[in-house]
């Protein structure tokens, strides 16, 4: 037989263990409301027509939750950092800036692993939608002003190991 007391620590714990499996959903299919841990990051290098290439060390987003949540919350993305989304085929690609405190240079990379689109400047915290105009294999982040500054522009090839395994590697 059970004394009171144990049966009472039962049943504190059935419920704790009932009202945390619905928080532990609604934290991974729910509103985003802080930023997410580093996500494991790749090296990724843009090299333009003449040949100078441009490194950065960015975070891959691969799960549905980690590319809703993207750069939400961070205050600020490094000028060498960003976050890229690689799709499970090509696929227009709409983002917006919705909770992303951080403006940033949306790129947007095709099937050939080329710079198909840029938008500069996304405005932070806006709920436009900024569009691939087109079937793209992946999205990166990047810091706003940066693709200007160092001269990145539509037909510059992006490389980078997340890009050749495609978007099973983790």
């Amino acid at each position: 037989m059970m004394s009171f007391k144990a049966g009472r620590w039962l049943a504190l714990a059935a419920c704790m263990a009932a009202v945390s499996v619905p928080v532990m959903a609604a934290e991974e299919t729910g509103e985003p409301t802080h930023a997410q841990p580093a996500l494991p990051a790749v090296p990724l290098t843009i090299t333009s027509a003449d040949g100078v290439k441009h490194t950065f060390t960015v975070e891959k987003a691969m799960t549905p939750r980690e590319q809703q949540v993207g750069e939400m919350f961070r205050p600020s993305v490094p000028a060498d950092g960003g976050m890229i989304f690689v799709w499970p085929y090509p696929r227009q690609s709409d983002m917006w800036m919705q909770h992303t405190q951080a403006p940033l240079d949306i790129v947007f990379i095709g099937a050939d692993n080329r710079v198909s689109s840029i938008v500069e400047n996304a405005v932070p915290l806006s709920l436009a939608r900024i569009s691939s105009h087109g079937p793209v294999r992946a999205t990166l982040e990047l810091q706003a002003g940066i693709t200007e500054k160092l001269g990145i522009v539509v037909g510059d090839r992006v490389d980078s190991a997340v890009l050749n395994a495609g978007p099973s590697a983790k």
